[in-house]
């Protein structure tokens, strides 16, 4: 699998989801900077990793996805190369309108930091093929900005078509997200944006392994 991981300025988990990818796959990715006009030629998938872009100035996310690489992503998104957003990664996704809706801040209006359970709702694809339907995981989440919202001709849109990727536990919902959403997908299953940090929870050393599932999943889909 040849993957490249986006780094932006202020990105913090750009390494973190390097290494997670290297040990899935056995083959370091590249790291691509923000500035540059184009990613690699033959990639298999592309990530964009949790942090602060630009500061978060203006919304989160909504910087980052002017810059002279995400056309690029956008470009090979369209065409069909896989796509996984994580956290901040999640907020450009949906700046782009490669994924709908937006994420809006926390409803405690605070930062949140912790592990949150939840349930993988799509387990048929690329990113999830490892995992259990209905399975209970958990990641850790740290995010100010991880309110999904979508009015509900979309939301009910996501919910028929299956694209909600996972689903905060009742009672665990950490930031106001409606209908509990902690990730969707695409139309074509190409694309996951999610709010936890799997990269945090990919080796035992850090608490859990819930989130390797998700590397390791793509690793074996991807050449």
């Amino acid at each position: 699998m040849k993957a490249a991981v986006v780094v932006f300025p202020a990105s913090n988990c750009d390494r973190d989801v390097a290494m997670a990818l290297e040990r899935a796959n056995g083959r370091p990715p590249a790291m691509v900077w923000h500035g540059d006009a184009s990613l690699p030629d033959g990639l298999d998938l592309i990530v964009l990793p949790g942090g602060f872009s630009y500061g978060d100035y203006l919304r989160c996310g909504a910087m980052a996805a002017h810059s002279p690489i995400v056309r690029d992503v956008i470009a090979r998104a369209k065409k069909g190369t896989p796509v996984l957003g994580i956290c901040n990664g999640f907020q450009i996704l949906c700046e782009t309108g490669l994924l709908p809706g937006v994420l809006m801040r926390n409803a405690s209006l605070k930062f949140v930091s912790r592990s949150v359970t939840m349930t993988v709702e799509g387990a048929n694809t690329m990113f999830t093929a490892r995992y259990k339907p209905g399975q209970k995981i958990k990641l850790p989440v740290a995010h100010g900005d991880g309110n999904y919202f979508a009015d509900d001709e979309t939301l009910d849109r996501i919910e028929s078509e299956g694209l909600v990727a996972l689903r905060y536990v009742e009672g665990c919902n950490p930031n106001g997200a409606a209908r509990n959403i902690a990730g969707i997908f695409n139309g074509k299953r190409t694309i996951l944006g999610l709010m936890p940090h799997p990269e945090r929870a990919a080796e035992a050393l850090l608490g859990g392994v819930d989130g390797a599932v998700i590397f390791d999943s793509l690793a074996g889909a991807l050449p």
